[in-house]
């Protein structure tokens, strides 16, 4: 387990750097045609919070069904493990209640086990890391503050470990196609021959369930994405109005993707005081801020194999609306 001092010195490292990063990609993504902002910006401190909230609405299946998932079928996935030492590697921390499933089972099979949380937010990493030390005492943790691959650059890994890399939740979906292929792929050079992945996927099913999830009759996904002006407004020092965008989600059945954007109900002029930038927009002028790609089986075997894994076994709920995907380095 790393020292608080050592994870606030790279809490502090990644911010300073995060911070140009966040700058260009906005300055960038606003001058484009059409609009655009990058969804993983969504999940500061305040947008992770909110997103805890999106997760307990009615509404939103996936949390749940992905549960269902892990609490029926987690002593075959351990199963898969073997009783080799393992390094468990979360991109992505989230709030712990699925991890913690898979943890219980772990170690109650006495496995020789190491846990590596890798996250933008230095809350949620604090928070879970805290959360997993009280709960699991001989539990060891190595927390890491930072984005997924540069984290996974810095994770020490012993030679005899196998590694499993959880990637939960449907993120995969925020990535195009083509990204998502990237993204594992960089995944896979990543890891070794052996090691594994289990990677959460939505799958394709009744559009209206869709439509639900991402419109919420009580706003929160409205409010998630607007925080990502509210992001600005305070890092950046922009002048958003929120209560002149307007929250609209949709299917495209062509790209097989929810789509989320923010509406600009007015003309109107942003300015960005940390790039002396102001950005014009026409009335009804949308911001795209995310995709989520849903997936049929096909999808998932195709990526898969294009990206250097072979698929171990899917485990699905009762309904079949996700599917946690197990997979393997080959």
């Amino acid at each position: 387990m790393q020292s608080p001092y050592a994870q606030t010195a790279q809490s502090i490292h990644y911010d300073a750097s995060a911070q140009a990063d966040f700058l260009r990609d906005v300055i960038a993504g606003l001058q484009a045609t059409p609009k655009r902002l990058p969804s993983k910006y969504f999940y500061d401190d305040e947008g992770s919070q909110i997103f805890q909230k999106i997760m307990a609405l009615p509404e939103y299946y996936l949390t749940r069904a992905e549960i269902e998932i892990l609490e029926t079928h987690r002593e075959r996935i351990a199963t898969h493990i073997g009783h080799r030492s393992l390094l468990l590697v979360e991109l992505g921390a989230g709030d712990g209640t699925k991890t913690k499933l898979l943890l219980e089972c772990l170690l109650h099979r006495h496995l020789d086990l190491v846990y590596a949380p890798i996250d933008i937010s230095a809350h949620a990493i604090q928070t879970l890391s805290q959360m997993f030390m009280r709960r699991f005492p001989s539990l060891t943790v190595r927390s890491i503050i930072d984005d997924y691959f540069h984290g996974l650059a810095r994770l020490e890994r012993e030679p005899h470990r196998v590694v499993m890399a959880l990637f939960l939740g449907s993120n995969i979906g925020n990535f195009t196609q083509a990204e998502s292929l990237a993204f594992l792929s960089c995944l896979r050079k990543a890891l070794r021959y052996g090691d594994f992945a289990l990677i959460g996927f939505d799958l394709k099913k009744d559009i209206q369930t869709l439509l639900h999830a991402y419109s919420d009759s009580a706003g929160v996904t409205r409010d998630f994405n607007l925080n990502l002006l509210r992001r600005i407004n305070r890092e950046l020092g922009a002048t958003f109005d929120l209560s002149k965008f307007q929250h609209y989600a949709t299917y495209n059945p062509v790209l097989g993707a929810m789509e989320s954007y923010l509406i600009s109900k007015e003309a109107q002029r942003i300015w960005i005081e940390a790039a002396k930038t102001m950005i014009y927009f026409s009335a009804f002028e949308p911001i795209h801020t995310e995709y989520s790609f849903k997936y049929s089986e096909s999808d998932i075997q195709a990526l898969a194999e294009k990206s250097g894994f072979h698929i171990v076994e899917n485990f699905y709920d009762h309904k079949r609306q996700f599917v946690d995907s197990l997979w393997q380095a080959s």
